[in-house]
């Protein structure tokens, strides 16, 4: 039976959003909303109240990781319109006010009792760390991928020697929000651990002020930008709790003047005459183990970094690499360690190849690859990952072979002197060509990331082929494998 032609199709946002809502326990039970490039983020009062197993099955849903937020992969482009749609029938929402407040305040009782019980349950510190600095970094992602994609065409032009008149102007785009991203970073911060945001910014801000070089802190003058994101995370850190301690101790009726006052001024003289220096020396230890590792055990780092990248992403902690990439970037102009990982993404096509070429009568699943490969391609490998491997189990492990067999084969060369990097972070894949640099010219560059990802291509294919599980087109061995990783990722 054909659809009413003024009924939503299944696959639309709209939809999407509409059968999504009651089945993560409706309007009352969502606290907030947000979302990444490939994940709708949900704060749900109650988390008992959704039904994982009808949101699994939704055709747009490739995958749920439920954390502190409740995750819904829904992949690139597609993450966007459903969060709108989401937004707005939560705006609209007609529901009773009184009850809704009432059912509100019942299930953020509920919702706060579970909260805690799970995070005493699963909870480890290190694994928090990690999340909050992800939080903090993941807003900026967009910004980072516009600016450094500017950033790789310009480099283009320059080396062409086309548009001279343009190339400053884009110099310019490109580079401003990289010059000013200890703000932003402050501003996040703080918001992070509770603080006031533009105090946060504030306090950060001093690190990038060029007037800092006329402070001398340990017998050496500071330089702008010392520390760089390290240092304005630090100092946004310190005024928070400065922040805080001054709401308890200051009287309220100089609470207005003296906390602002103080928590820039504390923080600020901390920042200039501790901060600066100890995160400019982490900042310059991390560019020094980086190279080291790769010039010294750059196969084997390589294997180990591309073979565990996947696993960072299905779990969500990929982010808290982002103050890495981004440390590399404002030390030498580029990361050595993106290259790397994104051939992690490219294992991850090689085997969702090969499970298309041998499932060749699964037509549900060759479709879901069919829309997923593009976006794999460009290095997003979520889609493949909840949508392909995990689910089968045996191609998610040999997908994390192709990515180890890449990474090998980017760190082999880099033992030998030739480094390749990556100006900008988020782009991956066949996106990353326009963005590459390294210590060689930007031909062999080129040509070995290029052989990295047919590497990962390669034995990622081979591998699923060879120990996948796909005997034929009704194969099932491997899901309930996936179903277990699955399983112990939301858990």
């Amino acid at each position: 039976m054909r659809p009413s032609p003024d009924e939503p199709r299944a696959d639309t946002p709209h939809a999407t959003a509409a059968a999504l809502l009651p089945l993560v326990g409706g309007p009352a039970n969502v606290t907030s909303v947000a979302h990444c490039m490939t994940r709708l983020r949900l704060g749900l009062a109650d988390p008992s109240l959704v039904d994982e197993e009808r949101v699994r099955a939704l055709p747009a849903v490739l995958g749920v990781v439920a954390d502190d937020t409740y995750q819904v992969v829904l992949g690139p482009g597609v993450v966007g319109r459903v969060t709108a749609a989401f937004e707005e029938l939560l705006a609209t929402a007609n529901e009773d006010e009184d009850a809704e407040v009432g059912t509100a305040a019942r299930l953020a009782a509920r919702g706060a009792e579970l909260k805690a019980e799970q995070r005493r349950r699963n909870a480890t510190p290190l694994k928090l760390v990690l999340r909050r600095v992800a939080n903090i970094f993941v807003p900026l992602i967009p910004a980072l991928i516009g600016c450094g994609v500017l950033a790789g065409v310009n480099g283009l032009l320059v080396n062409a020697g086309w548009l001279p008149g343009l190339t400053p102007a884009l110099a310019a785009i490109a580079s401003g929000f990289m010059a000013l991203i200890a703000v932003f970073v402050g501003h996040n911060t703080a918001k992070e651990f509770g603080g006031t945001p533009v105090l946060g910014g504030a306090v950060a801000a001093v690190v990038v002020y060029p007037g800092v070089a006329k402070v001398t802190a340990f017998g050496l003058a500071l330089s702008p930008g010392q520390g760089g994101v390290l240092g304005a995370l630090g100092a946004a850190l310190l005024g928070t709790y400065v922040e805080k301690w001054c709401h308890r101790h200051v009287p309220p009726t100089l609470d207005v003047l003296l906390t602002p006052a103080l928590t820039v001024l504390v923080a600020g003289l901390a920042t200039l005459y501790g901060l600066m220096y100890a995160a400019g020396e982490i900042s310059t230890a991390i560019g020094t183990a980086a190279n080291w590792l790769l010039s010294t055990t750059g196969a084997f780092a390589g294997l180990v970094l591309g073979g565990l990248f996947l696993p960072l992403v299905m779990l969500g902690l990929h982010q808290a690499l982002i103050p890495i990439h981004t440390t590399l970037i404002e030390q030498q102009g580029y990361t050595v360690l993106l290259p790397v990982l994104a051939m992690a993404g490219a294992g991850q096509v090689g085997a969702a190849t090969a499970v298309y070429v041998r499932r060749r009568h699964d037509t549900s699943l060759r479709t879901t690859i069919r829309s997923a490969l593009p976006a794999g391609l460009l290095g997003v490998g979520e889609p493949l990952i909840y949508g392909v491997s995990l689910p089968l189990g045996r191609p998610f492990l040999t997908a994390c072979a192709g990515g180890a067999a890449g990474g090998a084969f980017i760190g082999f060369f880099a033992m030998l002197g030739h480094q390749v990097g990556a100006t900008a972070i988020g782009p991956s894949g066949w996106a990353l060509f326009p963005l590459l640099a390294g210590s060689r010219s930007l031909l062999t560059t080129t040509a070995i990331y290029a052989g990295g990802l047919a590497t990962g291509y390669a034995v990622g294919f081979a591998a699923t082929w060879a120990f996948g599980g796909l005997g034929g087109p009704d194969e099932d061995e491997g899901t309930d494998a996936g179903q277990a990783v699955a399983d112990a990722t939301a858990r």
